[in-house]
């Protein structure tokens, strides 16, 4: 598979079965994050897999409502870092970004082994602190979901998220997010 099939391939399913989670795999998908270019390579990501049922289990406690669907996943990606661990040139905080072009490797990655990988935002980065022993310095930026994609929608979808698993949710079109040369936009 080349990288545009998998960025073809990606896609933010809901509906999961389970999928054997192993070491090997782990540590697969995190060199993928570290070989990611960072400002001065500075690799200001970090990351907790968490696969452990017990472990899972408590991080539950930490989705959001609407979430539910990420009870079935296999692992959970903790995705956090710290302003300081990267580049500050002025006002430019670089951390965000370059965690953000890691996890993308990630993902990327996993949709490569068939995995799906779905980063979300509905989830309480306290709760996630507390279960986990991150410290407060640390920014946690997202979960990552991950199991294998079941062609059976999870029951547990509503109507908006079933529709979403049916077919890829309508992109913004290029004319909308590309300009040539100049900003041409409101």
């Amino acid at each position: 598979m080349d990288v545009k099939e998998a960025i073809n391939l990606r896609r933010a399913y809901r509906s999961l079965e389970p999928v054997k989670i192993t070491e090997e795999l782990i540590y697969d998908l995190a060199e993928c994050a570290q070989l990611t270019a960072s400002c001065f390579n500075s690799q200001p990501w970090r990351y907790v897999f968490v696969y452990d049922s017990k472990v899972l289990k408590e991080m539950h406690g930490s989705l959001s409502t609407g979430n539910e669907w990420a009870k079935a996943a296999s692992m959970i990606i903790v995705v956090f870092s710290t302003k300081e661990d990267d580049c500050v040139i002025r006002d430019r905080e670089y951390y965000l970004f370059d965690t953000g072009m890691a996890t993308g490797s990630l993902i990327l990655r996993a949709t490569e082994l068939g995995l799906v990988a779905h980063p979300i935002a509905g989830y309480s980065p306290k709760k996630t602190r507390e279960i986990l022993g991150i410290p407060d310095q640390h920014n946690i930026i997202t979960l990552v979901i991950v199991g294998k994609h079941s062609k059976k929608i999870s029951p547990v979808l509503s109507d908006k998220q079933v529709e979403a698993e049916k077919r890829r949710p309508e992109r913004i079109p290029l004319n909308k997010i590309v300009y040539i040369d100049k900003y041409k936009g409101k």
